[in-house]
This record gives structure tokens, sequence and C-alpha cells, in this order.
């Protein structure tokens, strides 16, 4: 069992990454553990959570920026944005339900760290789009600060988005800072039952051309529609293809006009209100139409005109059950679990028609027999290492989580 270390301050942190680094001692990094079951396991002597470098540094609502220390309840964010009706702009999805973990129980830090992005990235870009500084101790026990508080303070930018979806191996982050944005006035969602996987992904298309500020479009083949909380949706049987709008309140209604006439060909529409699109992308959000079970889960992202066909080659191969997200481009798929995950098939079927795949849900066992995230390109391999070096030379940050020998 490893030794669990809960540094509150920054120079605690780095006295303890300074005696790991002395000893080449492996370090497992994380915040509250809710996405301790993805990716490879860490074999850590040591083990630091961020649990307790907590709060919110700044926040100003004007200026739409907001720090906060890494092990910051993403709750307690989104609780203070609320209260001056912001939010987080991309959406961050809650992978609790689909792995075992608690719902509701991330930390901004990990949101960060991750790069995990919901419905509304179609809109608005993905978390590191919208991560303008970092603070943060790397393996060299070194504390570093990269960016600013504005966009217009763009120093070590393109690094404080490198940072952003590297899983701990480069850096413990202590304080990240970001931009939020208005809460809409209203949002309703445009609903079509029982549409095959390309004619919904071929409707998906053409609304994200209109001019209607689509901010969620996904679709759920129908036994993942079943999961639905929504009852009346659930007991259908059939697929569900939604589109949100969201805006003012005149906007979205005749927003809402214009996009049910131009796909009137797609069938008759379904109406969501405020109130049930809100429950809706929420239960989406927190991924609970896929929940925690033995079967495997993937994320794989593609070209949305891509999607159907790479999921039918992989259905050649097995039975599988599908959520599309961002209009097609992100695909979660569920397949039977198996001792290798169907690694082999289902890089195949990416490497054929085009789409990085990174296993989200497996057992321990079988995360630390494959490769769980994409494999680098040569290119990125070469850019990947240089960064490990620089920021961590002795590969004791979360050694083997993305890649085994990095």
């Amino acid at each position: 069992m490893s030794d669990l270390q809960r540094p509150g301050a920054d120079w605690e942190l780095q006295f303890v990454i300074a005696g790991c680094a002395e000893k080449r001692m492996p370090v497992e990094i994380v915040g509250s553990g809710s996405k301790r079951g993805i990716g490879r396991p860490v074999d850590g002597a040591v083990t630091i959570t961020t649990a307790s470098l907590r709060g919110i540094s700044l926040y100003e609502p004007n200026e739409l920026v907001m720090s906060a220390r890494a092990g910051t309840p993403l709750s307690q964010v989104e609780s203070e944005l609320a209260t001056r009706g912001q939010m987080l702009p991309f959406e961050p999805i809650d992978l609790g339900p689909a792995t075992g973990a608690a719902h509701g129980s991330q930390t901004i830090g990990g949101v960060f760290a991750t790069n995990m992005s919901g419905a509304r990235r179609i809109q608005c870009g993905a978390a590191r789009d919208h991560l303008i500084g970092v603070k943060g101790v790397n393996g060299r026990a070194e504390l570093f600060q990269l960016g600013g508080r504005v966009m217009k303070n763009v120093t070590g930018y393109d690094v404080t988005r490198g940072l952003a979806g590297s899983w701990g191996t480069l850096a413990v982050m202590t304080e990240v800072t970001f931009k939020v944005i208005p809460w809409p006035e209203t949002a309703a969602t445009v609903i079509y039952l029982g549409l095959p996987d390309d004619l919904a992904i071929e409707l998906l298309s053409t609304a994200l051309t209109l001019p209607v500020e689509v901010s969620g479009a996904i679709h759920l083949q129908a036994p993942v529609a079943a999961r639905l909380g929504h009852p009346g949706l659930r007991i259908m049987g059939k697929s569900v293809t939604a589109l949100r709008l969201e805006n003012f309140s005149s906007a979205v209604a005749g927003r809402k006009q214009h996009l049910k006439e131009m796909l009137k060909v797609y069938g008759k529409a379904l109406e969501l209100d405020h109130r049930e699109s809100l429950e809706f992308w929420g239960e989406l959000r927190r991924l609970s139409v896929m929940p925690n079970r033995p079967s495997l889960l993937w994320r794989i992202s593609t070209k949305p005109t891509t999607a159907p066909k790479l999921v039918a080659a992989i259905k050649r191969y097995m039975p599988v059950e599908v959520y599309y997200d961002w209009g097609g481009a992100l695909i979660w798929l569920e397949v039977p679990a198996a001792d290798d995950a169907s690694t082999a098939e289902i890089r195949r079927v990416t490497a054929i028609h085009g789409g990085h795949a990174t296993l989200i849900r497996a057992e321990p066992a079988v995360r630390a027999a494959v490769e769980v995230f994409q494999p680098l390109d040569p290119g990125l391999e070469r850019l990947t290492r240089g960064l490990k070096a620089a920021f961590d030379p002795a590969g004791i940050l979360n050694p083997g989580r993305m890649y085994a020998n990095l």
C-alpha cells in the first residue's frame, strides 16, 4: 500500500516531490480519485492527493475569469458561478457514474488535467481552450506559473494548454485560472425518434450548419435511450436524436421554429421545455446512460460523417451500444467484456476509418495489459517525450498512466 500525502500548500507539495525525485520513487497523482479507474494502473510508492489544496482564490465576474486551487470540488466552483448567473463554457462531463466513482466528486484540477468536455464543446470549445493560467509543481520539485488571469496575457499559454489532458504525468497542478460565460436565459430541446445512425448523424450535421447556434447535438441508440430518466422518452423503445438551443427566450423561440422547418424531412419533432432540457442534458453530462457494469466502455473521436460507418464496422466483430455526442464527432461505445478489451479490433477499425480510441472502463488487469490511450504517432511521441523530459525527467509522476513507457 502506497504512502498517502495530502499537502495543503505549494511548499509542502514541493517538499514531498523533492523527496520522491531524489529517491526516484514513483508517485501516483490524484484529486478526489474520481478518475482513478481510467488509464493504466499506477504502481506508486507514494500517492499525492490535491484534496487539501482547495478554495476559490480569484473571481472577477465582470471579467469572466476565475482562479481556484486544484483540489476545489467542481460542485463548489459551479455553485459560486451560479450565484452570479455564470457557468463553465465547456460543460465538464462526470465520468463517475460510468466508472463506479461517486457522482459529483471531481475536482476542478481533475477537470483540466483530463480535458474532459461535455456536449457544449461543439459551440464553446474544449476545457483546454478556456484554461488561461496554471500554477503547479513539476517532477523536478520546481514551482512554476504559466499564463495569466486574462486572455491578453498569453505568456506560456501553449504550455498551459499542453498540461490539459496530460493526466498528471507532467506536473501537479496547484491552481488553475479559467474563463467563464453567462448562463443562457432559457433552453429548449428538439427531439426526433427512431432514426437509424446514418440518418441521425446526417440530421445533426445539417442542424450544425444552420444559423441557430445549436449547443448540443446527440444521438442515442434505442438500448441506450431506454436508460434515460425522462419517462416519456424511456418507454418509447426508439432511438433519440436531440438538439439543444440556448439563448434569450425570444431568440430560442424563433430559432426553434426555423430548425424544425429545415429538418421536417426527418419526421415530426418533439420538444422539451427549459426545465426538461436541464434535466435531459444533465443526465447526459453525468453519462448515466452508460452506467457502471462489467461491459467495456470506449471513447472514440472521429469525423461526424465517418462515425456511423466506424460503429457499423466494429459491430461486425461484436455487439455494440452507442451514444454519439458532438454531432457524431464523439462516440461512447459500450461492448462486451473481454480479456484484451477488444483492443485489436477497435484499433484496426479506427485506423481504417480514422479516429482516436481511449478505453474508459475496464478491469485493472485489462487496463494494465493493453494500450488504454490512442497510440502516439512518431511526431507526437517526440513532442510528448520532450515535454516529459522538461517537466519530469526522472519519470516519477504517474508513470505509465497514459503509456507504458512514459
